[in-house]
């Protein structure tokens, strides 16, 4: 016999997440993930960097939605998921200048070289710095999402893959793992695996693209001092930041792939350690720990947020692309306020719950295939 809910969630990466906490308690809701764990994939093999000038318009705004809503949070929490990091763009003029946002100032290359003494001075001839960027304490958000959500009555199914689903009467009916579920909304948040679970559901997809991203947490000679920024290069060749005692660093590749467990590919990082031993004065000496999560996108750049426009009930929450944790909490906004109203985007009032994160979606993408 199959379980009744209002909304079934397939997905417990920070989207499926962000999105139960918001429906907590408004509704039933269960959530099913795949793995034995939520947040196993893409979630958890994130920068934790939350950056207003980072992406496209939409992007930026729904970011600084987000920020104001964990911010909200946060004055309650005995910690805090924010905490302030400077976010700077380093290359030649061109390439920071084409980069930089509203929400980034240019700055003197000595200004650069105070915030950051690990930078060979001659490695670059411009900087831009965004003062609103913030740290993110992934683990703390995800786990106050899951603990918020099954506050509110929402049951959290792991180690249930979606392997049926389909259209019956005015709902869903699902199978995942062992169980059985009905309900009138299914929310596709299988990040690299929504459109297979698309197809799955007799669903047409939206030809959501995953891309590699590869990081490593190394070792170093001469630790960054507290307080600096991430640092990126303009040309999108990598990044790297303080984690403690240790650096992140990244290469930054934007390789397509399909959906899997993606795992890095020899060489790369090394590779990245031998340029950033040219480019800084870290001094890299090993690898703690590497690993490479998938960003899923749309063609154009943009979260795919709505139902669908040819499957009545099917909601989708996917292609955040690298941008999962900074517009979380916007989306979860907007997509809760969406099928709380039984609406899609596109007939969002203008009053209603999800009017801050609708209007920023507004100009790109109001519904699924309309």
């Amino acid at each position: 016999m199959s379980a009744n809910y209002d909304v079934v969630i397939v997905g417990g990466g920070i989207a499926g997440l962000s999105l139960a906490s918001a429906l907590a308690g408004k509704c039933s809701v269960a959530l099913v993930e795949a793995e034995q764990t939520l947040a196993y994939h893409a979630s958890a093999r994130s920068a934790r960097q939350l950056i207003p000038s980072y992406g496209p318009a939409v992007v930026q705004e729904l970011t600084l939605r987000t920020l104001e809503l964990i911010s909200a949070q946060d004055a309650s929490r005995p910690e805090p998921v924010l905490s302030p990091r400077g976010f700077m763009l380093i290359g030649d003029e061109a390439a920071v200048r084409e980069q930089a946002s509203g929400h980034m100032r240019p700055i003197s290359h000595a200004e650069a070289m105070e915030l950051c003494p690990a930078l060979v001075p001659d490695s670059f001839t411009a900087a831009g710095l965004d003062t609103g960027s913030f740290a993110c304490n992934a683990p703390l958000l995800l786990e106050d999402h899951r603990r918020r959500a099954e506050a509110g009555g929402v049951d959290i199914i792991t180690g249930a893959r979606v392997h049926s689903a389909q259209r019956l009467g005015s709902g869903w009916e699902l199978g995942a793992g062992q169980e059985g579920f009905q309900a009138a909304v299914v929310v596709n948040a299988a990040g690299a695996w929504a459109d297979e679970l698309a197809v799955l559901s007799g669903v047409e997809k939206v030809q959501l693209q995953p891309y590699r991203r590869t990081a490593a947490i190394v070792d170093v000679e001469h630790p960054l001092p507290e307080g600096s920024p991430m640092v990126a290069a303009a040309d999108d060749s990598f990044y790297f930041r303080r984690d403690g005692e240790q650096v992140l660093i990244s290469p930054s590749e934007h390789l397509p792939s399909g959906p899997e467990d993606a795992q890095p590919y020899p060489g790369d990082i090394e590779a990245l350690i031998a340029r950033l031993n040219t480019l800084t004065t870290l001094g890299i000496r090993g690898v703690r720990e590497a690993w490479t999560g998938l960003r899923t996108e749309a063609a154009d750049g943009i979260p795919v947020v709505g139902f669908d426009a040819e499957a009545p009930g099917f909601f989708w929450l996917a292609g955040q692309g690298g941008y999962g944790f900074q517009t979380s909490s916007g989306i979860a906004e907007l997509a809760a306020g969406l099928i709380l109203a039984g609406q899609d985007a596109g007939t969002a009032t203008a009053t209603g719950p999800a009017s801050r994160t609708a209007e920023a979606l507004a100009a790109t993408r109001w519904s699924i295939r309309r």
